[in-house]
């Protein structure tokens, strides 16, 4: 078992910066993928970014590309998402999640087995 829990969330104006955190406890936390998704009010959650166990391989959502940033510190067992230049439709709960290593994509939700209970981000215009 993998025990996450997000931090960070917070109300900012668009064009603001946040940075979340995704403390991972239980299980060697370097053994897993992880990322972040986002679910949106009165929509479907998407994924947003991941990264690879050692972090040296990441991937992002279009929508994020270029003004997030995912990154994993395995020495802390954390992982964290820098979001800049955030705009109204970013406003979500976001959610890490842990996945295990060897699959062919990590963009879709069904291939992460650990989920945290997410934190909001809102973003006003």
């Amino acid at each position: 078992q993998v025990q996450l829990v997000e931090s960070g969330g917070a109300v900012v104006q668009a064009g603001g910066s946040l940075r979340l955190s995704c403390a991972a406890s239980g299980r060697t936390f370097s053994n897993y993928v992880m990322g972040w998704f986002r679910q949106a009010p009165g929509k479907e959650r998407e994924f947003a970014a991941t990264v690879k166990r050692f972090g040296f391989t990441t991937d992002y959502a279009d929508s994020v590309k270029g003004r997030f940033t995912i990154s994993r510190d395995n020495a802390k067992n954390t992982m964290y998402l820098q979001m800049n230049s955030l705009k109204p439709e970013d406003t979500a709960v976001y959610y890490c999640a842990a996945a295990a290593p060897g699959l062919s994509t990590y963009r879709e939700a069904n291939k992460y087995a650990y989920w945290g209970q997410g934190t909001t981000v809102t973003v006003s215009s």
